[in-house]
């Protein structure tokens, strides 16, 4: 079945979706009435069946509430210096789809690509949905949430919020990787730290390492920036999913 994430699941009360979910249950899947779909807001999963199709909504009963384990058992925020915007999407979608929960942008000294103000909502847009149908496809029970561009000088204000602070740095030491951190600590929430196309700075690492970060390495072999994330959430999959 399809999954659609809503933005509000009550009891016993029917759910609306229109927009670009109702484009694509009547003119791409061809539902009809009585088909049913998996619905999600985050934190309740249902099967809703159709009721009624009008020019604009699709309505759905809720027939049956769901019990499912489909997240990670920790917070994993990407933190990613700012790539191209192919590269970015790329990326989105399939940190998105092996269960990341925040995408964060950040502006660092090696970065050869930016966020345009004058474009930034619509940015934005583009990148959470990408999001969005990435976690619908692979029947995530929660979004993946894109954040604004942040300057590095904020980011590392902002990571005291995190249990554990990672950046994964091709100069580290081979035998301290990710997977030795992982087993070796406990933790609700991590955030790790990938370089742009650019890598890393020296004074950059240095005021990483002042704050708390962890330099891990991600094995013998350099990867591209947009290849780095993929293999943190498969490392971090494989070491935490029961």
């Amino acid at each position: 079945m399809q999954r659609y994430f809503v933005e509000k699941i009550i009891e016993n009360q029917n759910i609306t979706i229109s927009n670009d979910d109702y484009y694509h249950i009547t003119k791409v899947m061809r539902m009809k009435q009585g088909d049913n779909v998996y619905l999600c807001d985050g934190n309740i999963s249902v099967v809703g069946s159709i009721i009624e199709i009008t020019k604009n909504e699709v309505i759905l009963e809720i027939k049956e509430k769901l019990n499912e384990k489909k997240e990670l058992p920790v917070s994993v925020t990407i933190a990613h210096g700012i790539i191209r915007k192919e590269k970015m999407e790329e990326t989105i979608e399939k940190v998105s789809a092996l269960g990341a929960s925040i995408y964060q942008p950040v502006e660092m000294e090696r970065c050869n690509a930016k966020f345009h103000d004058d474009k930034l909502d619509k940015k934005m847009i583009r990148l959470n949905k990408i999001a969005k149908e990435a976690c619908e496809q692979s029947h995530r029970t929660a979004l993946l949430k894109v954040l604004n561009p942040i300057s590095f000088k904020n980011f590392l204000k902002e990571s005291s919020k995190y249990d554990l602070l990672l950046v994964a740095y091709e100069n580290t030491n081979p035998e301290e990787t990710l997977k030795k951190v992982l087993q070796n600590n406990k933790y609700n929430s991590i955030c790790i730290l990938i370089g742009p196309e650019g890598g890393i700075s020296e004074k950059e690492l240095s005021l990483l390492g002042e704050t708390g970060f962890i330099k891990v390495s991600l094995g013998t072999r350099i990867l591209r920036t947009e290849l780095a994330p993929v293999y943190i959430m498969s490392v971090i999959g494989y070491e935490l999913e029961a």
